[in-house]
Formats: structure tokens, sequence, C-alpha cells
């Protein structure tokens, strides 16, 4: 076997380590029967959204379905367009797929390697037994984060030690008797927009070849080119698998791409390596030895990264999956934290609630760093405050406030539009990128952003003078806001309103401000200012935020019959005790079914009742995962002062645990029939999730 595939083994020796790592099951996967276009034929041509998992390198990323096709990849940047994106559209959208032979019935098993975010795809048949894996390389000794790089000054970096690949590795492996693969190779560049120019290389790669250079894919802007080394195993059987590609034109493409097939023994294995296509002189001759030695550095780098995390938890296994997917979303060169890695993936199959989040979020990346923080990742937390105090530098707008979005490069140019040429998911149209919400006014993202400021300086590094003269800035120009509308946190896109969650956020705003100032006792000459915008801002939410005759807290001051779940967040800012009865009032409204009035159905909880609530952008949707863990993590604050909600919100948590996919992973929405919906996966309801697990254990400990 060749030793890149082996499973990783931590020194023994090394006990404090061991410890810190959670007890992976190698068996928790997902599986289902037939060949890859058996398992699309159900959806038309899709697989269902659950079915894929995540690699990436902190640059880019791909998602890989259960029968091992590469249906999502963008490069060589999240935000750049997309080389393979089948999910958005099946017959032009472009992918990778090795799948077993068309005419094998054949089981498929998918899991991460442990602690590692390596995904192995599995096919078992009575012939033979294949393991497919699939990464991006990580050198084991580069410096986890590379902090503040100023956007003018902006440049690719790596590590001085050692070289970061930005390859695409997917390796074959025969584990018993033998199995017959089909490999299918169809770039689709510029979002499927661009045609490219496909050159066969190498007809026939046969063992320890002198080059391994075998395909080259040429577009107007992108060069790519596929690398195969085959590996005849430790017996060197003379029956050594071959790789013939030949060049096919698919119905939808705009130019060929490749495709073979692959018969392997045991021991053997053929791996397969997408990246930059270089100059033939000073292209690197990829051989066996050369991947194993980069997964086995990989494996090593995510054993390592998780081996910081504090979390020793009863729900270990699923908080560090759920670390390990955030720290994905991370942007290693500039400390940019996105919302997801994806876009214009469906809210509701056939709706057109399709947006772009391969973006950094001021309110997503901000609730991320208190997960960061707190669980002992103070590297990341520490990359994401460069990259914002460059923002207060750079990028406030004319009237000294700050944009709600920006690029992973710290842009904000990010203007929306239509990819009319792609069908969408499932026929979800419009596809879209950019999105349009870069300049809305959503005034909650202070609260955010202070509370992220807050919680470092308590628990990452204390923040500077000149750090501090900014706040205070920004804090005096939310003195000029406190009256006006705003689009929320759910980014509505008709008339502004005084939205509850806004008007308690910038409560926190000032709150968070007033608490920095007297713990460090800094310089505060709008002190005053400040106290008496807070207070009026409470009472203001008191009177007009709350309706009496309900009994609950509602959206905004105009739309005062309507609930809306981001109430839940009161509580979790320290708004309001968790026991205080307008709250519980609120949250046992929450948690009624949808035709009670309520939010829950199924223990899912909606953003808010989409049918009666005009946002300007129509259609249905899903449960919000976050919104779920939010109510969660309310009930379990509630549960200190009124013990009935511990045992429901241990049980609501374990029901929303459920609808995570076979490998962890949420995406933004579950829908009614129970599938995961939206862009995934995504990174609030991953860090809700951390939050509630966390919350869940101290309370259960304290009651114990």
């Amino acid at each position: 076997m060749p030793a890149g595939f082996k499973y990783y083994q931590p020194d023994p020796a090394n006990t404090d380590a061991l410890s810190t790592i959670p007890p992976f099951k190698m068996a928790a996967s997902c599986s289902t029967q037939g060949a890859g276009s058996q398992m699309r034929q159900q959806g038309a041509g899709y697989l269902p959204i659950e079915n894929y998992g995540l690699i990436g390198n902190m640059r880019t990323c791909a998602l890989v379905g259960m029968d091992g096709s590469v249906d999502y990849m963008c490069w060589p940047e999240f935000d750049s367009p997309s080389v393979f994106c089948r999910l958005l559209d099946k017959d032009k959208g472009g992918y990778f797929s090795i799948h077993p032979a068309s005419h094998l019935n054949c089981t498929t098993k998918q899991q991460y390697l442990p602690s590692s975010n390596i995904l192995q795809t599995r096919y078992i048949h009575e012939d033979g037994v294949v393991d497919l894996v699939d990464f991006f390389p990580r050198p084991k000794s580069s410096k986890v984060i590379f902090k503040g790089p100023k956007q003018s000054a902006y440049r690719e970096m790596t590590s001085v030690q050692e070289e970061l690949k930005k390859w695409l590795v997917r390796r074959v492996e025969c584990i018993r008797g033998h199995l017959e693969l089909d490999v299918e190779l169809f770039p689709a560049f510029e979002y499927a927009t661009e045609p490219h120019e496909t050159t066969i290389v190498q007809e026939t790669n046969v063992a320890h070849g002198s080059t391994s250079k075998t395909v080259t894919f040429h577009s107007k802007n992108v060069k790519l080119q596929l690398d195969v080394t085959i590996d005849r195993g430790e017996d060197n059987d003379d029956k050594y698998p071959s790789v013939k590609f030949k060049k096919v034109m698919k119905e939808g493409m705009l130019s060929e791409g490749v495709v073979a097939s692959i018969h392997v023994h045991p021991g053997q294995a053929v791996s397969f390596v997408l990246r930059n296509d270089l100059p033939n002189h000073v292209t690197e001759v990829i051989s066996p030895a050369v991947l194993d030695t980069q997964q086995h550095d990989t494996q090593s780098y995510w054993y390592n990264w998780i081996s910081q995390s504090k979390y020793k938890g009863r729900w270990r296994e699923v908080v560090s999956r759920s670390l390990m997917i955030l720290k994905l979303m991370t942007y290693e060169p500039t400390g940019a934290i996105i919302a997801a890695p994806t876009f214009s993936i469906p809210e509701d199959i056939g709706g057109v609630r399709n947006w772009d989040y391969r973006f950094c979020w001021v309110r997503d990346a901000s609730f991320t760093i208190y997960i960061l923080l707190r669980l002992g990742f103070t590297e990341e937390a520490d990359a994401y405050m460069d990259f914002i105090n460059e923002r207060f530098l750079q990028s406030r707008v004319s009237d000294g406030g700050l944009p709600i979005m920006f690029t992973i490069r710290g842009e904000t140019d990010i203007p929306e539009r239509e990819l009319s040429h792609l069908d969408g998911y499932k026929g979800s149209k419009p596809v879209r990128v950019g999105n349009g919400a870069a300049f809305h006014q959503q005034f909650d993202i202070y609260g955010e952003l202070m509370d992220a400021i807050y919680l470092y300086n308590k628990y990452g590094k204390p923040i500077h003078y000149d750090a501090w003269v900014t706040v205070r800035q920004l804090l005096d120009y939310v003195l000029t806001i406190l009256d006006q509308p705003d689009m929320s946190i759910w980014e509505v896109r008709n008339n502004k309103q005084n939205f509850t969650y806004s008007k308690i956020m910038l409560w926190v705003a000032f709150d968070r401000g007033l608490r920095l100032a007297e713990k460090r006792n800094f310089p505060c000459p709008n002190r005053w200012k400040w106290l008496e915008a807070k207070d009026k801002l409470y009472e203001e939410i008191m009177e007009r935020g709350y309706n009496k005759e309900m009994k609950c807290f509602v959206q905004s001051y105009e739309n005062n019959t309507m609930l809306d779940s981001s109430i839940l967040i009161a509580p979790l800012v320290f708004f309001i005790a968790p026991n205080d009865p307008r709250f519980l009032d609120t949250l046992d409204r929450i948690m009624l079914p949808p035709e009670k009035g309520g939010l829950t159905s199924t223990g899912l909880v909606y953003r808010y009742d989409t049918e009666l609530s005009e946002d300007g952008v129509g259609g249905r949707e899903g449960a919000f995962s976050m919104c779920t863990f939010w109510l969660v993590e309310a009930m379990t604050r509630a549960s200190v002062y009124e013990p009935k909600y511990l045992v429901r919100a241990i049980n609501l948590f374990e029901n929303m645990l459920s609808f995570s996919n076979h490998l962890m992973m949420f995406s933004e929405e579950i829908s009614r029939s129970g599938e995961q919906l939206g862009n995934t996966p995504q990174a609030f309801s991953h860090l809700a999730l951390i939050s509630a697990a966390f919350n869940l254990d101290r309370v259960s400990e304290f009651k114990r």
C-alpha cells in the first residue's frame, strides 16, 4: 500500500496532543446503492445538496459528491469564476468524475479521514473495493495565518519553509479484488461561458513514467493541466493499470473534455492532479512518492490544527468537524472569513432565493471570532481583526459608516449579475454571482462588530489606542443613525423598516463601547451621549418592539404583529435576561408550530412567515439552521432559571444534528421534507452549532 494512503498516526508519546483529539468515528458515513448515473437519475441529473463533502486549502475549495464527482470548484480562489459547476447546471456546468463503470452496482460510502479535511469515497462491490481520496495539499509546518496584508500591497504569500501546492489531488487505490472505473473530466471555464482548447499531451500513462503531464486545458484566462501517476503496488505486478484518455464533446458543453477507463487490482493506485499549466521546462514531474508526502503532510497539518481546540464537551466529534469546516472558510492571505464557499444554491427548489455567499460579511465573521477565541484559535482571530482594522482605514463610506461586506481581499465593489445561461440547481433561477446587498444599510453590523472587538480585547489581545480612536469614530457615527430604518439581518429588498433585531444590535454597539472604555480606562469624550443613546434604545425597543397584546417581541416597529426568530439573539448578547417574562413568552410562541402562530416545525425554526411578511424577494424558503441553534442556546440560558427548558434544549439540539449530512455538514436551511437547502456549508450554521453545544455543556455541568 502506498505510504500516503495510510491513516496518519500521531506520536503515541505525545499524550497531550492525543488528549485533544476527538474520537472521530471511521464508520460515520452514509451509503447509497448504485453507480453515479443511477444516483443522479432520481434527482433529474442532480445529487441532493447534502450528498457532498467539502475539501479546500484556505484559498479555494471543491464539493465532491458521493458518486465521486467534483461538481463545484472555483479556480484559483473562492470568488474566482467556476471551472466545475455541474451543481448549478447538469449539462453546461462542468465536472471531474471518478466512479465505477456504469454496469457495476456498487455501494458508496463517504467520510473524512480522522482529524482532517481529507475526504475518502469508498466504492464497494462483490468483485472489489476501491478508495478515492480527495484533498488540496497543505504543508504541515507552514504558518497558519498570514496577518494583515494591506489591500494596496496584496500578494500571494507562502511559508518560507514549504510551498503551498495549488493542486486538486484525487487518488484511487484498490483495497480488495479488482474494479473498473470511469474517469470523466469536463472543465467549463468562466462560469461555463468561455471555450477552451483540450490537448492530450501523453496518450497512454505507464507506471514510473518520466513525465506526469497528461492533458492540458487552455482557456483565454486560465490554463490547467492534468497530471497522472501510477503505482503498480508492492508486488510490481506486470498487470499494472494504464490510463488512456480520449477527447469527447458532450452535449451542452462549449469545448471538449476527456474520458478514460482504468482497471485496478489490490495495492495498485492511480492518482490525478489538476493544477495550473506551466511551461515544459519548469513543469514538476509528480510521482507517487511526491503525492504520498503531500497527503501525509496534509493529514499532519489538519491533525495539528484541530489539536488546538479547547472544547472537551460531549459533542466533541460534531464540534471538531464544524471547526474544521469553519477553518476551510478562512482566506489565509488576508484573514477574511467567507459566509459560505458557494453561490446560488437555492433556498427553495425552483425558487428565486439564490445568492452568492463567497464574501466576508462583517456580521458572520464577527460571530465567528467569538467561537475561535473561546476554543483556542487565536491566530485566526488575530488575522480577522487585522483585516477589519484595514477596512476601518480604507473602506469607510462617505458618511462615516462601514460596508456590510467585503471581498476576500477587502474590496467593496461586488456587483450582482445573473448568469442567464445556467439552468440553476434543478431549474432554480436566476443563478446569481456578486451580491447586490453589498451597500445595503444594515445597522446591526455595528453591534456585532463591537461585540467581536470587545471579546477580542477580553479573550485575545488588548486593543491599542489607535484602534480605540477608530472605534470611537464609528460609535459617534452610530449616534447619527439611531432613528433611521434599515434592511435588517435578513437583507430585505423592499422597504426599509425599524427592525427590532437591528435596534438591539445598536444597543449592543454602545454597551460594548462603554464597557471597553471602562475596562481599559480609554478616554471617551462622548460617554454621556453613548449612555443616553443606549438607554433610549432599550426603552424604545421595550415600547415599540414588543406587542403587549400578543405578548411577544415583533419583527419591526412597523410590522408589529409579525414574529421573527432573530429576537432569539436578545439573551445571547445580554440585552435581556433569559428568564424575563417578555422573553419567555416570546420563546414559547416561537416554539409553536406555524399553524398556531409560531415558527417551529419538526424541531426546526423558520426566520419568519414569508407568506405573511413581504420582503421584496418572493418565493418560499426552508427552516434556518442558524435560528434553530439560536433557539437551543436561548432555551439553554433560560434553563438556568427555568429548569424545564434544559431537556427540551438538549432534545432540540440532538434533533437538529440529525438533519446534518453524512459528514456532519450543514447548509443554510432545511426544507419541509428534511433535505438541505441553500449555500453549503454555511459558516453561520456551524458557528451557531458550536455556540449552542458550548453553552449546553456549561449549563449541564452547572446542573450536576
